[in-house]
């Protein structure tokens, strides 16, 4: 059934790209690479590894290995509007409902043999122990080694240096179990490439930050995250070279209509992997754009290709994901800043401990700099724990105080 949704995927786009090669195709041909990658794992053939949300995938890229991360098979069967019957697999085998969705639906599929078998699978316990936890459940499940890379909290010299020599450690493990050592001009191109990836994302965030801004709606959504799956290869940087060149005809065409960016808004954690209508109505409503996500951002600096390991573990620490909330905050804080937001809306995730149990810590921060926060009790992958009518009243009274305020900027 998965394998089938990514090869109608591929056709579906190919054939819109096809008939449209001139028009705005950067998020078509982003999708395109995530069903593509889909197939990949699901047709068999391939060294499969399920890895954590931060393992470092442009190393398993250059190992020749195909790694996701599980989440990815969680937000493919909410946007197909498959999901609830994995997540009722799941509760009906006796997993608590309040275990976060984007493990549920994994833990559901495991169980209706829908996840592919991996070779062996990677662990990381940032961002957070649930994913850790689930993963130990499905090694045990498929019968595969587990390998789990341990993220400290705190971007010190030895925490660093604690993590490289993990990282290579990794790799003998990878190696052993492929029967393929990592070959160092392989590992250098790949670095190479997540450098170059780099460079060119942060040329689209600076054109995101424009006013009006490019990347409204949906056409950003998500992107770095999944992005990431393909750190190492040409694909990144394909796709970050189309976005820029995307973002930037618009600005240079005047493309973007400023009657329909009165408020700019910042989204944190997830959107809805499902259909809604929350895009359409605050940009038709209210006028209001939701021009940045807290997932959409670089927080590591350049890898040296010298000391491959080194930074790899410091762009790993580095998640806002990981360590304190006050990194988490001031990340927010600078992203308000830079794209002149008026308002934020943060989607406490159900089940999330780390997005919900922070909503307080969120609000009074960003308050200290004139943002409010719409903190919405969604759950972005169960449709059954989304109240439409709810969320639209909770978005009008947001809306409303926000057309009192002054904006902060």
């Amino acid at each position: 059934m998965i394998l089938k949704h990514f090869e109608n995927m591929i056709s579906g786009i190919e054939a819109k790209l096809k008939k449209n090669p001139e028009g705005t195709n950067a998020r078509k041909k982003f999708a395109l690479e995530i069903a593509r990658l889909g197939k990949k794992i699901y047709s068999g053939g391939e060294r499969i590894a399920w890895c954590g949300v931060i393992a470092p995938f442009d190393l398993l890229n250059a190992m020749g290995v195909t790694s996701c991360f599980i989440e990815f098979v969680s937000s493919n069967l909410a946007s197909t509007g498959s999901v609830e019957k994995f997540l009722e697999s799941a509760e009906h085998s006796g997993y608590a409902i309040d275990i976060c969705s984007y493990h549920r639906a994994v833990l559901g599929a495991t169980i209706k043999n829908q996840m592919p078998m991996p070779d062996f699978m990677i662990a990381t316990t940032a961002p957070c122990t649930g994913g850790l936890a689930v993963m130990e459940v499905l090694a045990k499940k498929f019968n595969r080694e587990l390998f789990v890379l341990d993220i400290p909290q705190d971007e010190s010299d030895k925490n660093i240096r604690y993590l490289a020599t993990q990282i290579e450690n990794m790799i003998d493990f990878v190696a052993d179990r492929t029967g393929k050592p990592l070959d160092p001009s392989r590992l250098r191109k790949a670095v190479e490439n997540t450098n170059e990836t780099r460079k060119i994302l942060k040329e689209v965030f600076s054109l995101a930050q424009h006013i009006p801004s490019p990347a409204k709606g949906r056409i950003f959504s998500g992107v770095v995250p999944a992005l990431n799956l393909f750190l190492g290869t040409d694909t990144t940087i394909k796709i970050a070279k189309a976005f820029r060149d995307e973002f930037k005809n618009i600005i240079d065409d005047n493309k973007v209509d400023i009657s329909n960016e009165k408020f700019r808004l910042m989204w944190l954690q997830s959107r809805p992997q499902f259909k809604t209508t929350i895009e359409q109505i605050l940009e038709k409503q209210y006028k209001a754009a939701i021009v940045v996500e807290e997932l959409n951002d670089i927080t590591w600096e350049p890898i040296d290709p010298e000391n491959p390991y080194d930074g790899m573990a410091r762009r790993m620490i580095s998640s806002p994901l990981n360590g304190d909330i006050k990194k988490r905050i001031e990340q927010f804080k600078n992203l308000a800043q830079d794209y002149r937001i008026h308002g934020a809306i943060n989607s406490c995730h159900w089940g999330c401990r780390q997005g919900t149990g922070a909503r307080g810590l969120i609000t009074e921060s960003l308050k200290e700099i004139g943002v409010p926060v719409l903190n919405l009790e969604v759950d972005v992958i169960d449709p059954r724990n989304f109240a439409q009518g709810q969320i639209n009243t909770r978005l009008e009274a947001f809306m409303e105080m926000l057309g009192t305020r002054p904006s902060p900027w």
